[in-house]
């Protein structure tokens, strides 16, 4: 198993077990991002997922069904990337896409883990779950993310970086530069 499966595994069930653990009534909470609802949150990983997938299988469908089962669409949607690593020949496969051409493993491991890190905070946070993140893939996603600073903030990306207090540990700061007050 390469080390992008490996990560990608550890990020995807720290989300899972925050989208399983997310109480009926906290679906319409608010969240971190101010545009989505824990409900919207979780939608948008999935599409995410649907959209990275759409990349080597042209049978994935990038609909999600906003009003229906999340957890069982995210199951799925976590699912068939992970199948895709475990395949030589699809995790090979060259992508593009706004971050150039790029083996579909190099996909996930850049952009996919980085997001669904993030909203693992954010969903942890919104819904008073353990917000704490696995440190590998924070160093992972903060190498990808400090290298295309500029390019994300935009409108539809990340927040304003904060400055994080001299005491922060790397969470924080990882946390802070993609515009999240701890």
């Amino acid at each position: 198993m390469s080390e992008t499966a490996t990560r990608y595994g550890t990020v995807a069930a720290g989300f899972t077990a925050r989208a399983a653990s997310i109480a009926p009534e906290q679906w319409s909470d608010p969240t971190p991002c101010p545009d989505w609802t824990v409900r919207g949150l979780v939608a948008h990983v999935i599409d995410t997922h649907c959209r990275v997938m759409t990349r080597i299988d042209d049978t994935v469908s990038g609909d999600v069904d906003e009003s229906g089962d999340l957890l069982a669409q995210w199951h799925q949607a976590s699912r068939a990337i992970a199948e895709a690593l475990g395949n030589d020949t699809r995790a090979s496969t060259i992508v593009g896409g706004m971050f150039g051409e790029q083996p579909f493993e190099s996909l996930v491991g850049r952009l996919v883990c980085t997001d669904l890190l993030v909203h693992t905070w954010d969903l942890a946070h919104a819904t008073g779950q353990d917000e704490r993140l696995d440190p590998g893939a924070g160093s992972s996603a903060e190498g990808f993310l400090t290298s295309i600073d500029d390019a994300i903030r935009r409108p539809g990306g990340l927040a304003p970086k904060i400055t994080p207090s001299p005491q922060a540990d790397a969470q924080t700061r990882f946390l802070n530069f993609c515009g999240r007050v701890v």
